[in-house]
């Protein structure tokens, strides 16, 4: 750990662990608030030229996308040293998405509805700054105190400017747009096919393009062939299964925008309309006990 980062933060117990770093609780000094400090090991980067490109826009494309945009992480300050990055964010505990949708789904609908209004939301800020997320999942959708949402993890973000196409083979096999998967150049759009499979896992429990390998969930999504079994769609309405099939186009021109959603659909209108999905409590689970 740089000997900056201690001078302004004491660094507590680890929260999480990914590829790249670690999570770990973190308190100010000063101020003796609470955060999460992301600590990110350069050496696993440095032989991956995207990997590398990354970790050089991950601070600054998170500030920017969390600018005025309630429902993405908050970054709080970024300290480097040769071995380490650490980005300061802001502390959500969890449970995150993936954690909720394992033990609770299928939603029912109007809660499923609340989370897809406060995530196209932060999506739709993001692209408005020119911020391509580009790993929509579960996993990277998290809930502070209150409930309310927030897009987390910016390391495969890119900057596309004012209408800019961006390449490279980036996310998660399960979400990840056909276009990415085919090569080709690819825009904003993806982030929404991407959040359309969490809607569609929200819905049912499973994903809409399931394999047992990257290769087999690849070749699945390439195929785009959308089913909605009645076994875990008799439920679900005409309006929430004719969203799905709008994120979930293949064709990336005919696919909704992340405004589109928010401005078509009455599935969510209660929620966005009212401006309810940026203050609601979108379902509230009491924090684990220590024991």
């Amino acid at each position: 750990m740089t000997s900056e980062l201690h001078r302004h933060f004491s660094v507590g117990p680890e929260l999480g662990r990914g590829r790249f770093g670690t999570v770990r609780r973190c308190t100010s000094l000063l101020s003796g608030e609470h955060f999460a400090v992301k600590s990110v090991d350069k050496a696993r980067l440095l032989d991956d030229p995207l990997d590398r490109a990354s970790l050089e826009n991950e601070p600054k494309l998170t500030r920017l996308a969390a600018a005025g945009n309630p429902s993405a992480v908050q970054i709080h300050a970024v300290f480097e040293d040769p071995l380490h990055l650490h980005l300061v964010l802001d502390l959500l505990p969890g449970p995150d998405l993936l954690q909720r949708i394992t033990a609770s789904a299928p939603f029912p609908e109007p809660e499923a509805a609340a989370v897809l209004a406060a995530l196209a939301d932060a999506l739709a800020a993001c692209h408005r700054r020119g911020v391509c997320h580009r790993d929509v999942k579960p996993d990277n959708v998290l809930f502070d105190e209150q409930g309310r949402l927030r897009l987390a993890d910016f390391g495969s973000a890119e900057f596309f400017g004012d209408g800019g196409r961006m390449e490279g083979v980036v996310g998660t096999p399960y979400y990840v747009a056909p276009e990415v998967v085919a090569g080709r150049e690819y825009d904003e759009k993806v982030d929404v096919w991407s959040a359309g499979v969490v809607l569609y896992a929200m819905l049912s429990g499973t994903v809409p393009f399931y394999g047992d390998s990257a290769a087999e969930v690849f070749d699945k999504v390439l195929r785009g062939n959308l089913r909605f079994p009645s076994a875990l769609f008799r439920e679900v309405s005409p309006a929430a299964k004719d969203l799905l099939r709008r994120m979930l186009c293949r064709d990336a021109s005919r696919r909704l925008s992340a405004e589109q959603v928010l401005s078509k659909y009455s599935f969510l209108g209660e929620f966005y309309f009212s401006g309810r999905h940026q203050n609601l409590t979108i379902f509230y689970l009491p924090p684990p006990i220590h024991r």
